[in-house]
C-alpha cells in the first residue's frame, strides 16, 4: 500500500507538480491523497484538479489564532482518511501540530537552515537575502514542522555554489531544481525510517 500524503500549499503548487511527476514516474513510492490550500486564489488548486486530487480550502478567518486555525485544518486531513503525511510546499501560515501529528508534518524551504528562515523569510525574500549577504553556498531544507516558523529537525538538505552576477530570481530557480530533489527524496527517508 502506498503512503498518503496531504500536500498544503498558499501558491503556485511547483513542488505538488513535481511530487505528482516523481509519483508517476515511480521515483517516489506515495500518492497525493489530498491538497489544502488557504485561499482560493492558490495556483495549486488548478494542479491537483488537473492531476484529480481532491481540494480542501481552510482559509484562516480574521483574527483567528494559529491555534484554532490549526484544529481546522488538521480536522480537514483527518476527515478524509487515513493520511501518512502533510507536506508543506509553499504553505505560508504559522501552524500548531497537534499531538496526533507529531514527527508526520514536513515543510521545504528554500535554504539552507537555520540561515534565512524564520517569519518573513519565503520565496523571494529568501533569495534576496543571501544575495544581499554575499553567501558562497546556499540551497533548500526539508525539516519536521514544530510550532516555529522554518524551526524543527533537519530531515534533508541539498545545496549549491551560489554563482556570480546572478539574481534573485535566477538563483531561486537554481534551488528549485535542488528541491524538486530534495522534496521526494525527504519523504522516502522519513518512511524508510518508520519502516
Amino acid at each position: 500500500m502506498k503512503p498518503r500524503l496531504c500536500v498544503m500549499a498558499s501558491g503556485g503548487g511547483r513542488s505538488l507538480e513535481n511530487l505528482c511527476e516523481a509519483i508517476q514516474a515511480e521515483s517516489l513510492h506515495a500518492e497525493v491523497a489530498l491538497v489544502v490550500i488557504d485561499k482560493e486564489s492558490a495556483g495549486a488548486k488548478a494542479r491537483a484538479e488537473r492531476w484529480s486530487i481532491p481540494v480542501a480550502l481552510v482559509a484562516k478567518t480574521k483574527g483567528e489564532d494559529a491555534a484554532a486555525y490549526s484544529k481546522r485544518l488538521f480536522a480537514a486531513v483527518d476527515g478524509h482518511g487515513a493520511i501518512d503525511l502533510v507536506v508543506l510546499a509553499g504553505f505560508l501560515k504559522l501552524i500548531k501540530i497537534p499531538p496526533a501529528w507529531q514527527g508526520r508534518v514536513i515543510n521545504i524551504h528554500p535554504s539552507l537552515l537555520p540561515a534565512f528562515g524564520g517569519q518573513g523569510y519565503y520565496g523571494h525574500h529568501v533569495h534576496a537575502a543571501v544575495l544581499a549577504h554575499g553567501v558562497e553556498v546556499t540551497g533548500c531544507t526539508v525539516h519536521y514542522v514544530d510550532d516555529e516558523y522554518d524551526h524543527g529537525r533537519v530531515l534533508l538538505q541539498r545545496w549549491i555554489a551560489v554563482p556570480p552576477n546572478v539574481d534573485a530570481d535566477q538563483l531561486a530557480e537554481l534551488v528549485f531544481e535542488e528541491e524538486k530533489l530534495a522534496l521526494p527524496a525527504a519523504i522516502a527517508r522519513h518512511f524508510e525510517r518508520r519502516a
